[in-house]
C-alpha cells in the first residue's frame, strides 16, 4: 500500500496526522519518522512530497522522495518565507532569469513540459501567484518575452548564476519597489484608523443626542 505525505525537509515529528496514517497498520511511527528526515534532510526548509511504500505483512516500507513543490523551490532560492497576499498590490521579491532557470532546471524531471524554455514559463507562471518580479518586470511581460525568444541564450546554455552585478541592481530597484508599497500601506492603515475614529466620534454624538431626549422627556 501507498501512503502519501507532505512534511518539512529532514524535520517531520510526531502527530496526529502521521499517528493516523500509520498507526492502524502497526509501523513503528519513529522508525519510520528517522527515515523520512534522512532521506529527506538535503531539502531542509522545504515541504516536500513523499510517498511511504508499505508491505502491511512485513511491515517493511520504502522512502520515495519527490521534487518540491514549484512554489516552495522558488521560496528557497529567493530567501523569502512566504508568498504575496495581495500580488496585485505588493511585490514579495525580484528574481533574475537565471534563478528562475535554476528552479525550472531542479523541478523539470517531475513536469509535465516537455523541455527546459517550457519548465521555465511554468515557473514565471508561479511567479506571478507568489507576487515576484523578475528582471524588474512583472512575470506576464517575462512571458511575452520568453515567447519572443529574449532568454533563449540562458536557457540553452543552463546558466543558473547570476553575476555580483545584477545581483545589486535587481536588489537596488526591489528596495525601492518595496519602500513605495510600505508608504502606500501605511498610508492604507492611516486612512482606514482615521475612518474608524469617525465612526467613533458619530456613535458617541448619537449617544449623547439619545441621552438628552431622554433627559427631556423625563422633564
Amino acid at each position: 500500500m501507498k501512503i502519501k505525505l507532505l512534511a518539512e525537509g529532514g524535520n517531520l515529528s510526531p502527530g496526529p496526522s502521521l499517528s493516523q496514517k500509520l498507526g492502524p497498520i502497526g509501523l513503528n511511527m519513529n522508525q519510520v519518522i528517522q527515515e523520512i528526515n534522512k532521506t529527506t534532510n538535503d531539502f531542509k526548509g522545504l515541504k516536500v512530497p513523499i510517498e511511504l511504500d508499505i508491505n502491511p505483512s512485513t511491515k517493511e516500507f520504502e522512502v520515495k522522495v519527490f521534487s518540491p513543490p514549484v512554489s516552495e523551490l522558488l521560496k528557497k532560492e529567493l530567501g523569502i518565507e512566504k508568498g504575496s497576499g495581495a500580488q496585485k498590490k505588493i511585490q514579495v521579491a525580484n528574481a533574475s532569469i537565471e534563478q528562475i532557470i535554476s528552479v525550472a532546471k531542479t523541478k523539470l524531471p517531475n513536469m509535465l513540459s516537455r523541455d527546459l524554455k517550457a519548465a521555465v514559463k511554468t515557473v514565471v507562471g508561479t511567479c506571478t501567484a507568489l507576487g515576484i518580479l523578475i528582471e524588474n518586470k512583472s512575470p506576464f511581460e517575462i512571458q511575452e518575452e520568453i515567447e519572443q525568444g529574449k532568454y533563449d541564450k540562458e536557457i540553452q546554455e543552463e546558466k543558473t548564476q547570476t553575476d555580483e552585478e545584477k545581483k545589486q541592481e535587481l536588489e537596488k530597484f526591489f528596495s525601492e519597489v518595496k519602500a513605495k508599497q510600505d508608504l502606500i500601506l501605511k498610508q492604507e492603515q492611516m486612512a482606514k484608523e482615521a475612518e474608524a475614529e469617525k465612526k467613533e466620534e458619530s456613535t458617541e454624538e448619537k449617544e449623547t443626542e439619545e441621552d438628552k431626549k431622554e433627559e427631556e422627556k423625563k422633564k
